[in-house]
């Protein structure tokens, strides 16, 4: 059970690393790589962002749960 919570504490690691650097900053950041510099006037990027926004907050809970649940399952195991 604790390898399991050590490979998710790993891959959501990965994929917040990866999220926070694909954001919009003040720079446009490494989301201009992957066309995220350029803005329509459909508004499409803005819908964009707000679902990185909420993939990013959901992958920030489970890392969160997963940190809380290896510390309480190594707690318990010592």
């Amino acid at each position: 059970m604790i390898i399991l919570f050590q490979v998710l504490l790993v891959i959501t690691s990965v994929l917040l690393i990866v999220l926070v650097l694909l954001h919009k900053g003040r720079g446009g950041g490494l989301s201009d790589m992957f066309g995220g510099g350029m803005t329509s006037g459909v508004g499409g990027s803005s819908v964009a962002e707000r679902n990185l926004d909420r993939i990013t907050v959901g992958i920030g809970l489970i890392w969160f749960a997963s940190i809380v649940g290896l510390g309480l399952l190594l707690k318990a195991g010592s």
